[in-house]
């Protein structure tokens, strides 16, 4: 699956009516503002990535561990765009402390009926009924916390995540500019919109694993290194 200009329009297509919160995989690049290459450079064939590079490489990593409900699979940091698939695989029982912070940061006295307690003490949110979309918030905090609403894990939507990694990614790219004298960013680290494609079937799923696999070695072909590419979103 490779990137094609007269195909991949400059603006993120969407499909229209779609629940982008359901179960499945989602296959998605986001390109750094501008295409600045920041992340590293290709040497032979390989990425070489730089700090910031690696610390992208660690936010994507921490995903799963952020949020109930999303798995990361294959994923490759380029000099300046992402490509990676993501699952959204639904929510479990919220429990506190320590895994989920219920609405307002409070747990509710009692446990529902149907959740079993865990060895912290009950977290119990009302009704036992999940929540479809989280509002745009911060980034996760360090201590674990997940939102919870009416006794399920949270349930975020693909915007959602993309929209957390680039908060995440961002915050870190700039404390390593004032701290590390990281190359400096033009406003935004990210482009406003991504690219996603919605994964039908386990065969498209090795093509694109291998499409992302392969990236580096594709570079000097890459739409996303031409100045006439399609990443102008």
């Amino acid at each position: 699956m490779a990137f094609n200009p007269k195909v991949h329009h400059r603006r993120s297509i969407r499909l229209r009516g779609y629940d982008y919160s359901r179960n499945g995989a989602y296959f998605i690049t986001v390109c750094a503002q501008n295409r600045a290459c920041l992340f590293g450079e290709i040497q032979h064939d390989e990425m070489i990535l730089n700090d910031a590079g690696w610390m992208i490489q660690r936010v994507w990593d921490e995903i799963p561990s952020h949020y109930t409900g999303v798995k990361t699979d294959a994923f490759i940091i380029m000099p300046n765009h992402i490509h990676g698939i993501i699952f959204l695989v639904g929510a479990g029982p919220c429990a506190c402390p320590g895994s989920c912070a219920c609405p307002n940061g409070q747990p509710k006295t009692g446990q529902p009926q149907g959740i079993a307690p865990t060895g912290n003490g009950p977290c119990a949110c009302p009704n036992g009924q999940p929540q479809i979309g989280q509002p745009r918030g911060g980034a996760p905090t360090g201590n674990g916390h997940r939102a919870c609403h009416n006794g399920m894990q949270t349930v975020l939507s693909l915007p959602d995540v993309v929209h957390r990694f680039k908060t995440m990614t961002t915050k870190r790219y700039s404390d390593g500019v004032k701290q590390r004298g990281w190359p400096p960013y033009p406003k935004k680290l990210w482009q406003r919109n991504y690219w996603e494609h919605i994964v039908r079937n386990e065969n498209e799923s090795d093509r694109i694993r291998e499409y992302i696999v392969n990236n580096p070695a594709t570079w000097n072909q890459d739409g996303l290194n031409d100045e006439d590419g399609i990443c102008l979103i």
